[in-house]
């Protein structure tokens, strides 16, 4: 009983702890860093105000908050506006007004800058967004759940345009529709199968009016894809804005609550900005590429722990089968969500967050030590792709172990 009451004393001065970091007017970004290493609190929306912080979205100086949020969620808006409302209206427009419709317009236009082309482009990086955002988290009822603050710009109904929504209907339909077969003729199936999109098991889409957290998470992905053309979307994306989504639309605190959207798009474009040269391929072999950052892990390994580094050389089990995802992805396939929220907090406090991500993946390798050293080929590449251990406290203290004393 006495123990009981000593950890839930110790959250509360915790808590209190974070209160106090926070309501300073210029908050002291390395005392509030400490704090946030150890794991931050979701009581009262403080995980979600850190991560903003730690993110370098809000400002320290909190006077400024009020007016620096306003213009961002503005300025999102604007992009919704832009990348979203405007082309759908203009599709929509397509067929009221032929007569109008200059060749420069004109969807057949062969013109690779042409309007139309950079839409049918666009379909296609939709579509594979949607496939995987479809799939976030499919063990948690929250991404299916409409969200509660559904986006009114989006479902104006005096907006008559193309949505997104439809936009994936359409082109899906179309290529479920159309179906050639090898001798050139085409197929057309019957539209009624055509219409059942997605296996039943997949996230159904909602009346109108109302939409579901993964189309939110859809429209962030999209928006970073068109004002990001040189990386675009690349699959694994979805994992990263998916915790970082949750952890703000679940906030306690309903005036952030409702610009979820907003703030996790500018977190999630801050945090890419970092980690955006894992998804390049042509930096792949560069010293800011993954490749560098998984021979990195096994570096540690060997200056760690000699005799399981030898063991993973010769059984030939190279660091790209399995630190790839670890690292491009933050660990986030690895662990159940609440598990790598908490992981993040570390992350996203230390100061060299992506140097410290290497750290915890050698933390990970050495806390299984006596499995790996005792195993084959087949049962150690068994144990790397299905880490066995879930207790993410114990990981993280080694890391801080393995750091504190390099």
């Amino acid at each position: 009983m006495n123990q009981l009451h000593i950890s839930v004393k110790n959250k509360s001065v915790i808590i209190q702890e974070f209160k106090v970091a926070l309501s300073e007017e210029n908050i002291n970004l390395k005392t509030l860093r400490e704090l946030c290493f150890n794991g931050i609190p979701f009581e009262g929306g403080i995980r979600a105000l850190c991560w903003k912080i730690l993110l370098n979205y809000l400002p320290l100086d909190q006077t400024v908050w009020e007016s620096f949020l306003k213009k961002q969620r503005e300025v999102y808006s604007q992009f919704l506006k832009e990348m979203i409302i405007q082309p759908g209206i203009a599709k929509a427009n397509l067929g009221l007004s032929r007569e109008d419709v200059t060749l420069e317009d004109h969807p057949l236009n062969p013109n690779p800058d042409s309007r139309w082309n950079t839409y049918f482009r666009d379909n296609e990086i939709l579509l594979q967004i949607d496939k995987d955002v479809r799939r976030l988290y499919p063990d948690m009822a929250f991404f299916q759940r409409p969200t509660d603050y559904p986006c009114q710009l989006i479902l104006d109904p005096q907006n008559d345009y193309e949505t997104l929504r439809r936009r994936v209907e359409q082109t899906t339909l179309k290529a479920q529709t159309v179906n050639r077969n090898r001798s050139g003729v085409t197929n057309v199936s019957s539209p009624g199968k055509a219409l059942n999109l997605y296996p039943s098991n997949e996230y159904e889409v909602l009346p109108n009016g109302s939409e579901a957290h993964w189309e939110v998470v859809e429209r962030i992905l999209f928006i970073y894809a068109k004002l990001n053309p040189g990386i675009a979307y690349v699959q694994g994306m979805n994992e990263i804005v998916g915790p970082i989504y949750y952890t703000f639309a679940t906030d306690p605190n309903s005036q952030w609550k409702e610009h979820a959207e907003a703030d996790t798009f500018f977190c999630f474009t801050n945090l890419m900005s970092e980690n955006r040269d894992n998804f390049i391929k042509s930096l792949d072999d560069s010293q800011c590429g993954i490749t560098y950052k998984m021979e990195s892990v096994y570096s540690m390994l060997k200056e760690k722990d000699l005799e399981l580094y030898l063991k993973l050389e010769e059984q030939n089990i190279k660091p790209q089968y399995f630190t790839f995802r670890w690292l491009t992805l933050l660990l986030s396939q690895e662990f159940l969500l609440p598990d790598v929220i908490r992981i993040w907090d570390t992350l996203f406090s230390d100061l060299d967050r992506f140097h410290f991500l290497i750290v915890v993946c050698c933390a990970m390798l050495i806390l299984i030590r006596q499995n790996l050293l005792a195993g084959d080929f087949t049962v150690n590449m068994r144990l790397l792709q299905d880490y066995p251990i879930s207790d993410v406290q114990t990981i993280l203290a080694k890391a801080k172990d393995l750091r504190d004393n390099s």
